[in-house]
């Protein structure tokens, strides 16, 4: 597999984050994360096809949302949570609580 690009704490904007974080099948993913931890992609039962699911994680991972470690055949997603709570403190648990529905 190759080398994935994450972006560093310091290059993380807040418009990049809030748009990976505004489509809803990108924030049901983040939702699973931060409740479950790390997870295969595979194990996300999402409504889309593989090839968007895939681009929804390629667009989270670009963001600095998530990042994406190798593990044999499988690729691992984890929340980034505490960078993003470092750069942009509470936003994270605002998106979420915010999403929850009431």
């Amino acid at each position: 597999m190759r080398a994935l690009h994450h972006p560093s704490r310091k290059s993380l904007t807040l418009t990049q984050v809030l748009y990976a974080l505004s489509d809803p099948v990108r924030l049901a993913i983040v939702k699973h994360l931060a409740e479950d931890g790390g997870k295969a992609c595979g194990t996300f039962c999402l409504p889309v096809a593989k090839s968007t699911a895939s681009h929804h994680f390629r667009v989270l991972r670009e963001a600095g949302v998530i990042e994406m470690q190798s593990e044999g055949t499988q690729c691992i997603n984890s929340l980034r949570r505490e960078d993003l709570d470092a750069r942009f403190p509470g936003l994270l648990d605002s998106v979420l609580r915010a999403s929850d529905p009431l």
